[in-house]
């Protein structure tokens, strides 16, 4: 199992000197987030790539259906390239908060929810190489195009794509998030106790995987290279895991264990406590 860690709050070369600092501890991943106008994820990214070598950088999350499509593909194709392909992009509906609606109305679950499975596959095809790609969707379109276009993604088809799966409890149809979780290239399941209160459960998390195996079992697709992250936190108190121990998430299906401190304040206090922990080295699996 690899272990990262989210970066909450940092300007750009803070971040990179971070990133630096848990590549030498022997962190796989560093993560940050994007917010609606605030600093740029992707400039992270990009100052952390320059001055690393291995670590894995990424998003958790991108609000992917808040972006054109097409200038997101451009930023994750840049980092990709400065990185030697290095970059992930993890994708949700995003969460509703003050710093979102100061811009913009929400449009409703619905629609962010169309607009995010449209994003995803201009994002595809732009970055997938195919001359010929077009895209005619409800809310983008793409026609061909041959306009300055940029060098290929060393990951390829493109850099990989994790998706939030939140299942909705009860119901015996159709779980929509899932099934896009499935066709891309990782989940990161949405697993809460039911009372909002408690620990996270290893069995929770263990069916949300198997149920995306099914999808993808069902789809012709093989789990070989399928990521499923689980979201820890083993110094504070922003969530807790039962078990805690990474070796049975491990077990249940996880490739990725992010330390995702979002209850540290924003500012040098904040700061100084993440350098600790990222200092630390990632936990004992």
């Amino acid at each position: 199992m690899n272990f990262g860690f989210v970066v909450p709050y940092a300007a750009e070369l803070a971040f990179a000197d971070l990133a630096r600092l848990g590549e030498g501890r022997g962190w796989d991943g560093v993560f940050t987030w994007e917010a609606v106008y605030g600093v740029d994820a992707w400039v992270q990214l990009g100052a952390a790539a320059m001055v690393t070598s291995s670590i894995r950088l990424g998003t958790l999350l991108t609000p992917a259906s808040r972006h054109r499509p097409w200038d997101l593909a451009s930023k994750v194709g840049s980092v990709d390239r400065i990185s030697g392909g290095r970059v992930v992009m993890s994708v949700g509906l995003g969460a509703l908060h003050p710093g979102w609606l100061a811009f913009e109305a929400d449009e409703g679950r619905a629609a962010r929810a169309r607009k995010l499975d449209e994003s995803l596959a201009v994002y595809a095809g732009l970055l997938g190489g195919d001359p010929d790609f077009t895209y005619e969707g409800r809310y983008y379109s793409a026609r061909r195009n041959d306009f300055l276009k940029p060098p290929p993604t060393p990951q390829r088809p493109h850099p990989p794509v994790w998706v939030v799966g939140a299942p909705t409890v009860g119901r015996d149809g159709r779980q929509r998030s899932l099934e896009r979780a499935a066709r891309w290239q990782g989940v990161i399941p949405a697993i809460h106790p039911p009372s909002g209160e408690g620990a996270k459960s290893v069995e929770d998390f263990r069916a949300v995987v198997d149920s995306v195996r099914a999808v993808r079992v069902a789809a012709g697709l093989s789990m070989d290279g399928y990521d499923a992250v689980i979201e820890a936190d083993s110094h504070g108190s922003f969530t807790t895991l039962e078990p805690a121990e990474p070796a049975a998430w491990e077990q249940a299906g996880a490739t990725w264990w992010i330390e995702s401190w979002w209850d540290l304040p924003e500012g040098p206090d904040g700061l100084a406590e993440v350098r600790r922990r990222v200092e630390a080295g990632p936990p004992q699996p």
